[in-house]
């Protein structure tokens, strides 16, 4: 994944854009780019650090959105 500009997955309907700190291998920034607040979403990180697959990605968000309550968009 570049650093440079943030990877767009989507997932079940909805859209992150996902992006990488250079200091922070293992960290990934997801924004969610279709919920109610533009600034709004979450952070995962792997301990030891390891470079995660899309598919690592995407499950990340999935679990996310299970956590959200449908009625605000935002986690309670």
């Amino acid at each position: 994944m570049s650093t440079d500009e943030p990877l767009r997955i989507s997932v079940d309907g909805e859209e992150f854009a996902v992006s990488q700190p250079d200091d922070s291998p293992g960290t990934y920034h997801f924004t969610w780019l279709t919920g109610p607040d533009p600034a709004y979403g979450f952070m995962s990180a792997s301990h030891p650090p390891t470079q995660a697959t899309r598919p690592d990605l995407e499950e990340a968000a999935r679990d996310f959105l299970a956590q959200v309550d449908p009625t605000t968009g935002y986690i309670e």
